[in-house]
């Protein structure tokens, strides 16, 4: 066998994150929440608006940085994770209650063409089941 390694990947790159511990990680409440509407956030160019069953009875508002990658009507019925226990903030005059998780191939603003993909379970499930 060769001393040579093979070349990193991107998956080999170290991460530009902390690390966490495991009590960290369980603070976060993951869960399934499917989209019942989405549209254009009305003061953001790259912002969408979705209205998501969380589980919870009462629908919930994230607004969500994908209006380049997705249109609306493609997400509506559409299954999503979600990190539920996120202090609420107002973007752009928009409360958003949460953030949906996404896997992307290029860091934003790099300043290269970045792919977008929404992290969806791989069977549909009820909403507000927990990710863990």
């Amino acid at each position: 066998m060769s001393d040579q390694q093979a070349p990193a990947s991107k998956t080999d790159a170290p991460t530009s994150k902390p690390e966490i511990t495991f009590d960290d990680f369980v603070k976060l409440d993951l869960r399934v929440a499917t989209v019942l509407e989405a549209e254009a956030h009305p003061n953001a160019d790259r912002l969408l608006k979705l209205q998501v069953d969380d589980g919870s009875g009462t629908p919930r508002q994230i607004c969500a940085g994908v209006r380049e990658h997705y249109e609306p009507a493609d997400l509506v019925g559409k299954q999503i994770i979600i990190v539920a226990n996120l202090a609420p903030r107002t973007i752009r005059g928009e409360e958003s209650r949460g953030m949906l998780m996404a896997a992307s191939n290029a860091p934003k603003d790099a300043g290269e063409v970045r792919k977008v993909v929404l992290v969806t379970p791989m069977s549909p499930i009820e909403p507000g089941s927990a990710v863990s």
